[in-house]
């Protein structure tokens, strides 16, 4: 049986070395991927999970669905809607009418930095809905609708 360190208080140390790397960069508005922590930590995926649900605690990050987790810094607006509504506000936000050619899939993964299939996911709800006409592989995504704003009280 090999001899290792000991897992546990692991992810408070790892916790504190993310931590210091937050405060350390004013400009960093997302945490390390879970990959990368594990790698330069040499551990599990559940023990950075434990150290991000530390900083969670702390207040310092948030999970973000489909993205990597957020860092909160005080008076930071982060829009915490669905994918896909912030993504159907590009055809309003950009002046796109119907029939219009939409950004593609790639363009859209880097704008929101988030993967791929994350936004494939968001643009088929879209199509489902109609405010998007399928482009399908190596065909261009058109604009059928521009999407109507919901009003809140």
């Amino acid at each position: 049986m090999s001899q290792q360190a000991n897992p546990r208080g692991t992810f408070l140390k790892i916790a504190d070395s993310v931590k210091r790397r937050i405060e350390d960069d004013p400009d960093m508005k997302e945490l390390p991927s879970l990959a990368e922590v594990m790698r330069d930590h040499d551990v599990s995926r559940g023990v950075v999970l434990r150290a991000f649900g530390v900083l969670r605690q702390e207040g310092l990050a948030e999970p973000a669905p489909g993205e990597r987790w957020r860092v909160v810094r005080a008076g930071m607006s982060v829009d915490r809607r669905p994918l896909d509504q912030r993504i159907a506000d590009i055809i309003t936000a950009e002046g796109l009418e119907a029939g219009e050619a939409f950004p593609s899939a790639s363009a859209l993964a880097e704008r929101f930095g988030v993967s791929r299939p994350t936004v494939a996911k968001a643009l088929e709800k879209l199509e489902t809905a109609g405010v998007l006409a399928g482009g399908g592989q190596g065909k261009v995504r058109t604009v059928r609708a521009v999407p109507a704003r919901k009003e809140r009280s």
